[in-house]
């Protein structure tokens, strides 16, 4: 009889983590199409590293614009498509959820740490072995939330965090260092 393996992931917000973001006055945006999704530099030698070492990629991302119904579902879908062609991802969690003044806010949305929570109970992850990699106060809400370690990539939006990340980095190369660092 064997033992039994409990798996470690990295989970990655998308815009701003893997993909640019649009920005405009000082807030990021998802892209609107498949075109307009590029990669940020580095990411797909980020994504192998974090392989390498053993980790699980999931990414976990809201895309309200869908609930608004100013994007749809299709091109969302489309998007993830295309990022899992180029990168080595394990699972992607998605909440369509519109958020505040759209009704009940889903468990899912992040900072709410459901779509965390769902991954790691269907791909058995330890959460307190795990990294949740964002870039916006919501991510590292929903990192601590779920009982994983943070790391916020600082672009400088017209933003603040609400809760201490464990560390702050430029970009997701950045973040793998420290992830596979072991630090």
């Amino acid at each position: 009889m064997g033992i039994h393996q409990v798996s470690r992931a990295v989970f990655l917000d998308r815009d701003g983590v893997i993909n640019r973001p649009v920005v405009r006055d000082g807030k990021p945006y998802p892209p609107m199409s498949v075109v307009e999704f590029e990669l940020l530099p580095g990411v797909a030698e980020a994504c192998e590293r974090l392989k390498a070492a053993g980790f699980l990629l999931i990414v976990a991302t809201n895309q309200p614009d869908v609930g608004r119904g100013t994007l749809s579902c299709e091109i969302v879908e489309a998007i993830h498509a295309k990022m899992c062609v180029l990168l080595p991802i394990d699972r992607v969690e998605v909440c369509y959820d519109a958020g505040a003044g759209h009704g009940q806010p889903s468990e899912f949305r992040k900072p709410a740490p459901g779509m965390l929570l769902r991954a790691a109970a269907a791909l058995e992850i330890n959460l307190a072995q795990s990294w949740m990699v964002g870039d916006r106060w919501r991510d590292i809400d929903c990192g601590r939330a779920a009982g994983c370690r943070t790391i916020f990539v600082d672009h400088g939006y017209d933003e603040a965090l609400r809760a201490l990340p464990d560390h702050t980095v430029h970009s997701l190369t950045e973040a793998a260092e420290v992830i596979a660092g072991g630090r």
